[in-house]
């Protein structure tokens, strides 16, 4: 299962326009708020999908929804490159937005039960964060091959090998085992939504970390997007955008593989993890230089780290019943958080400029750091 989702898992990120589309979308005309409002889009769409898909996947088979996905993400990757525009782009976000939507939830819930089932669940926080790890090395290296595929056949090319891996990460998903008889006592979706939401709405523990899954992963997993933009302004040439780019992913590679280790991390190391990555944002941004790039590295892996770290915890914390559905609740306030970053870069961007907007973006982390570190209230 393991290898299955290590292969999984690069694959899916194995995308060579992953670290260019923002630069497609600039070089076809569009501006800073034409292009978070394509972010904006991206989110809504996984908001309206992401809990039916995860009770979906508590009902039926998840394995179906983990191949189904990258195959609509190949459809948008094709339009983007066939058809560059604005509304082009637009559907492409659906599509892919539908396609987060199919595996949130779904994959964290299969490899956590087929762990459960060899009496392996303690190793989950060590194996999701190494699957991320080959998830963030297909990323680096999409992004080194991007400028020479960019160069050698221009979009369309980075496009085609976008596609491609799309359809082999599809075939790898059929290679997943799945023991779980798929809807469980036949219950239909919408009973197992209802399910999982009486569990969390009775139980403080699992609405505690349902909270703080968003709150880790929205705010630098949006600020993601934008990361090429702001290695642009430091001054590098195009052509040098995907290799600092390389250089962040390889820190949040760090932090994925540093997960099993940091896994026994209280409340006060917790918080002192998003403390540090909040003070190295704010500091690499600020400097509006490449150097300062190495320090946003920095900082990413510590977010990646307390992001591996704050779904380990929700899975420790569900009971069997509807995994999938509240795995996919965490997901829905990830996007809601993360529409409101997109809208408040599109706002701030234009006026402000790339380095200021993510320095602002640390003082959220430093916020759920202090209610992190705070003494619990008794009932």
């Amino acid at each position: 299962m393991t290898a299955t989702l290590y292969a999984y898992a690069f694959l899916d990120e194995f995308v060579l326009l992953y670290p260019v589309y923002a630069l497609l979308f600039a070089d076809t005309g569009l501006s800073v708020r034409q292009i978070s409002s394509l972010f904006i889009l991206w989110s809504l769409t996984g908001v309206l999908l992401e809990i039916p898909s995860g009770a979906w996947a508590d009902a039926v088979s998840r394995r179906l929804l983990l191949w189904l996905g990258p195959l609509l993400g190949a459809v948008g990757f094709a339009l983007w490159v066939i058809f560059p525009s604005y509304w082009a782009f637009a559907a492409g976000f659906v599509l892919w937005g539908a396609r987060g939507a199919l595996g949130s939830g779904a994959l964290e819930a299969l490899v956590y039960e087929e762990l459960e089932l060899l009496g392996a669940a303690d190793r989950y926080a060590r194996v999701m964060g190494r699957a991320q790890a080959a998830g963030q090395v297909a990323v680096m290296t999409a992004m080194a091959l991007a400028g020479p595929v960019l160069a050698a056949g221009g979009y369309p090319a980075v496009g085609a090998a976008s596609v491609l891996a799309c359809l082999l990460c599809a075939a790898a998903a059929t290679r997943f085992p799945e023991h779980r008889t798929p809807g469980g006592e036949g219950d239909h979706w919408a009973a197992t939504l209802r399910s999982g939401l009486a569990h969390a709405r009775h139980d403080r523990s699992v609405r505690g970390a349902l909270l703080l899954v968003p709150a880790v992963a929205a705010v630098w997993g949006a600020l993601d997007e934008y990361t090429p933009l702001l290695v642009r302004e430091t001054g590098v040439p195009d052509a040098a955008v995907p290799y600092l780019l390389v250089l962040i992913w390889a820190g949040v590679t760090a932090g994925s593989l540093l997960s099993g280790a940091a896994e026994s991390l209280g409340r006060t190391g917790f918080a002192a993890l998003l403390a540090a990555s909040a003070l190295l944002l704010a500091a690499g941004a600020i400097t509006g230089t490449p150097a300062g790039i190495a320090l946003i590295a920095l900082a990413f892996g510590g977010f990646q780290l307390a992001t591996v770290l704050a779904d380990a915890r929700l899975q420790q914390r569900i009971e069997d019943t509807g995994r999938a559905t509240l795995t996919s609740v965490a997901g829905l306030g990830t996007e809601a958080v993360t529409i409101g970053v997109y809208g408040a870069y599109g706002a701030l961007g234009p006026v402000l400029g790339h380095e200021t907007v993510f320095a602002l973006c640390a003082v959220p982390y430093l916020v759920t750091a202090v209610l992190v570190r705070a003494p619990r209230r008794r009932r």
